[in-house]
């Protein structure tokens, strides 16, 4: 029984969470500079006829994505992906067997929030360097002020402009809900239930949805605090108008029922 126990824990050690094999490059402050190869190795390109959405590897065989992403019938993820107009050779192919979308979500209301989904994998990836899991917070965290975090993706470059190619990454620091619910702000439009960051000159923009906002634990490992759910209508870099995330820490209740029931 010991014996069974310690090996469980190795193995869970092994398959851990938030802890890239390729470090990220987080040393500079970066609005859409290109990410170092497989640093975020949880990150995941959703595709349909075409990539679409972005999305985070949870479990070997779940993702995390938002639910306005979800309007097709049939999906496959690419993990291990950097450049989209290139098979590099590490990429991993897998179909959406199930898909997930929040009971609570209403897609002609984004601000009303529940802007999260879950697709279940019709296998598990293989997990290795190129390939892990991200972590997820605890129920209730609550981001710091000023906390840095980072949103990757391969959305427009900026408001009108082209998709990136390659992944991209920029440091969004958290924009309190006191803030972000002012009314020169985000006003009622900013619930409790999301997470704010960036703004001024450091956003999402178009294409980037359903990816992760990556912020680093106490710990050191990496957690996904936050899925892309919507930027400002005029455009992307728009003053006070900070990215807008679901804030995964509220739905954790929901993605552990969906998970076990499933």
């Amino acid at each position: 029984m010991v014996f069974a126990l310690l090996l469980l824990l190795v193995v869970t050690t092994a398959s851990g969470c938030g802890v890239p094999s390729h470090q990220p490059d987080t040393g500079r402050v970066v609005n859409g500079e290109e990410a170092r190869p497989y640093s975020w190795p949880w990150q995941i390109s959703l595709e349909s006829f075409f990539p679409t959405c972005g999305g985070t590897l949870i479990a070997p065989n779940w993702v995390l994505t938002a639910a306005h992403c979800i309007t097709f019938h049939t999906y496959r993820v690419v993990l291990a992906e950097h450049d989209m107009n290139k098979e590099e050779g590490p990429e991993q192919f897998i179909m959406v067997s199930k898909m997930f979308i929040h009971p609570k979500w209403n897609d002609n209301c984004a601000s009303c929030g529940n802007d999260i989904a879950l697709l279940k994998l019709e296998k598990s990836a293989v997990i290795n360097d190129k390939v892990q899991p991200a972590c997820l917070p605890e129920e209730g965290a609550i981001l710091a002020h000023n906390q840095p975090c980072y949103v990757t993706g391969w959305g427009r470059l900026y408001s009108g402009g082209p998709r990136a190619t390659t992944l991209q990454q920029a440091l969004l620091p958290v924009v309190d809900h006191s803030t972000c619910s002012q009314s020169d702000w985000w006003g009622s439009s900013a619930k409790t239930t999301m997470v704010c960051a960036g703004g001024e000159s450091k956003s999402a923009c178009h294409g980037d949805s359903g990816g992760p906002l990556n912020c680093k634990g106490r710990d050191g490992k990496w957690y996904v605090e936050g899925v892309t759910s919507f930027v400002d209508g005029q455009g992307c870099n728009t003053p006070q108008k900070p990215t807008v995330f679901t804030q995964v820490a509220s739905f954790i209740p929901w993605i552990s029922e969906t998970m076990a029931q499933n």
